[in-house]
């Protein structure tokens, strides 16, 4: 049974990353105890073809640039990631100013007019949906995008 649950779980890995909680969540039917899991799980981690950083990596390369932090941190902590782990990437990745900018530009143009309270409300909604901090919203929606 532990060399389908090793095949299973090297099917799982040659599709994409995953976090070690959220493998260990999609083999647990499988296997024939808790034990046996852990076991493949140190293994697959020893030979390196499981890496939690790998998959934060992968994660916040491919939903990064649409989402914020808050968002970003939450669905990493969802798949059993290290708040330690979460809170070095985000410390790492590119500016939320940044990003919320050519967000917001990308939904809504270059409205640098006033806007009514109707629109800024639409608008800070959307990005607040998407993760982005108060702050970084309110500096948004105001259209001051300098960097501190």
């Amino acid at each position: 049974m532990s060399g389908t649950l090793r095949a299973r779980a090297l099917r799982l890995l040659a599709r994409r990353e995953h976090a070690r909680a959220e493998l260990a969540r999609k083999l647990s039917p499988y296997a024939e105890s808790s034990a046996a899991l852990d076991a493949l799980l140190d293994d697959l981690s020893a030979r390196r073809l499981l890496s939690d950083e790998r998959y934060v990596e992968m994660r916040l390369n491919a939903r990064g640039a649409r989402f914020g932090n808050a968002r970003l941190a939450c669905e990493l902590r969802a798949q059993g990631v290290s708040e330690d782990l979460v809170a070095a990437a985000l410390a790492t990745s590119d500016n939320e100013l940044t990003r919320a900018r050519q967000v917001w530009q990308r939904k809504f143009g270059d409205q640098s007019g006033l806007l009514d309270a109707t629109e800024r409300a639409r608008q800070t909604r959307f990005l607040m949906s998407r993760g982005f901090s108060g702050e970084t919203i309110r500096r948004i929606i105001r259209g001051d995008f300098e960097d501190d």
